[in-house]
């Protein structure tokens, strides 16, 4: 049975597609959609995202659009625990971004990573941020710690990313 989501769900689904719409082209790719679904800590197989993913797809384009989103949303899938999630991913973030300001820095990054257990060499964490720094701005934002997630995600399901 169908629900309708009120208007801050609507708001806040919104802010999670943006951020994973990684070119902005205001659609959802396989990989796009699999990266949201691990960041809001659904752990589907690949052929249950792909499943998914076309049974979305209701115009056929290959790609999700909001709208197409925002129906399987209402459909299928518990809001409350998508913001619950979410709220995850950016708690995950502004804890390496210690300072607040939307940036993780080398140093901070260096930090966090240490402090989990996980200290970085010098070449270590030089890798880390040219994969990571999509702008070249020598830190990382929110949007490219979630392509970074994309690839985690990636990585887990066994798809190849070029």
């Amino acid at each position: 049975m169908a629900r309708v989501l009120a208007v801050e769900q609507l708001n806040q689904l919104r802010d999670i597609f943006a951020r994973f719409d990684m070119d902005s082209d205001g659609s959802l790719t396989y990989l796009e959609l699999a990266a949201l679904l691990r960041s809001l800590g659904l752990k589907l197989s690949g052929d249950q995202i792909y499943i998914l993913f076309h049974n979305m797809d209701s115009n056929g384009n290959g790609a999700i659009e909001f709208e197409e989103l925002v129906v399987a949303m209402s459909l299928d899938v518990k809001t409350e625990e998508i913001l619950i999630n979410q709220r995850q991913l950016d708690e995950a973030f502004r804890w390496f971004d210690r300072d607040g300001n939307g940036f993780i820095t080398p140093a901070q990054l260096a930090k966090s990573m240490a402090k989990i257990g996980q200290p970085l060499t010098y070449r270590e964490l030089t890798a880390m941020l040219e994969e990571a720094d999509i702008d070249g701005d020598g830190v990382i934002n929110f949007r490219e710690f979630s392509r970074v997630m994309a690839k985690s995600a990636a990585d887990i399901f066994g798809i190849q990313v070029s």
